[in-house]
């Protein structure tokens, strides 16, 4: 019996090990890294906000303040639900000056007019959402696996970092996201 136990105990530290194993696997490393510096400016076509259908530095226009960086592949509909609810909390935290904007890492020809189209059926007011090269701005290291990367950084230092590849992001890790919008925010 005590056998059987101990095969038992082996079995469980093997599969708990390999689903360890398999878990790193799917995990990716992606843009500035928590307490990294913000590499800089970098100067995306911006699709919607005041300086629509031109290309503006964003890292600029936001300066030391806090905020919410997305680079993301596509608008897919996990995406599109992240960029609603940094919208929302954006426009909550307007006083603390927090700022928002989503790269679209895609050269996608007809991509400027689905982002409009998004922006206007979803309501995103205060999110920029902009296009960039699909390999992202220089010195920004974006993962070419990561379809969405999340940068939660103040005075230009990064406070929170997620990264997910195709089909990771779920609507837990959303919240995980906004919950952590208070690490950016100046304490009260």
């Amino acid at each position: 019996m005590q056998k059987i136990c101990c095969a038992l105990g082996s079995l469980a530290a093997v599969a708990v090990l390999m689903l360890s194993a398999q878990a790193a696997d799917t995990s990716v490393k992606s843009g500035p890294q928590v307490g990294e510096e913000v590499p800089g400016p970098f100067h995306p076509l911006n699709v919607t906000g005041e300086d629509a259908g031109e290309k503006v530095c964003l890292y600029c226009k936001n300066g030391a303040h806090p905020v919410a960086m997305i680079f993301a592949r596509d608008a897919s509909e996990p995406v599109t639900n992240l960029i609603k609810k940094i919208d929302t909390a954006t426009a909550q935290h307007k006083s603390d000056k927090m700022g928002s904007f989503v790269v679209f890492l895609s050269d996608a020809e007809d991509l400027q007019g689905k982002l409009k189209t998004t922006a206007e059926k979803q309501n995103i007011k205060e999110t920029v959402l902009s296009i960039d090269n699909p390999a992202g701005p220089k010195g920004y290291n974006v993962a070419k696996d990561a379809e969405v990367t999340v940068v939660l950084y103040t005075n230009h230092n990064v406070k929170a970092n997620y990264a997910f590849k195709k089909g990771e992001l779920k609507e837990r890790d959303i919240d995980a996201i906004v919950g952590d919008i208070s690490k950016i925010l100046p304490k009260q």
